[in-house]
């Protein structure tokens, strides 16, 4: 199985837009915090907006913000969204392969494949990658 670029450059920049949800974020600023190259991800973050994934706002104030919470969107959204399909064979989807004779069986198993990845990629969402918060140093006060 291939893990694309843009499906990686995608979670990643998603990620940074899911630390901190109430700030939005330029392109440059996610791309250099995940030492993206900056062209390509203003392309996958287009593809991204289009999907629903992100938002985004022109201006001084504007950037990009996520398009749902973080618990809401899933890595399988993610790679459905910049890729299409999840596995394809020669560049088209297994829906309708079909072998004969005696590698009749072979596309069911590319299709249980499939399906075994959408369920690991749809069981995790960006909150679940996240790192958990630290709690804030306890401060000396003085007092006994």
């Amino acid at each position: 199985m291939h893990i694309s670029a843009k499906a990686d450059y995608a979670t990643r920049a998603l990620l940074e837009l899911a630390r901190r949800p109430e700030h939005p974020l330029t392109c440059e600023a996610m791309a250099s915090s995940q030492e993206i190259p900056f062209r390509f991800l203003k392309s996958v973050v287009g593809e991204l907006r289009r999907a629903g994934l992100v938002r985004s706002q022109r201006g001084c104030e504007g950037g990009y913000w996520l398009g749902r919470p973080a618990a809401e969107i899933t890595l399988l959204d993610v790679v459905r969204a910049v890729d299409g399909e999840l596995i394809t064979l020669r560049g088209e989807p297994l829906a309708g392969l079909d072998y004969p004779g005696p590698a009749a069986a072979l596309p069911g198993v590319w299709r249980r494949v499939e399906a075994g990845a959408a369920a690991v990629l749809a069981g995790v969402t960006l909150a679940a990658l996240l790192p958990a918060e630290s709690p804030a140093p306890a401060v000396e006060t003085g007092v006994a």
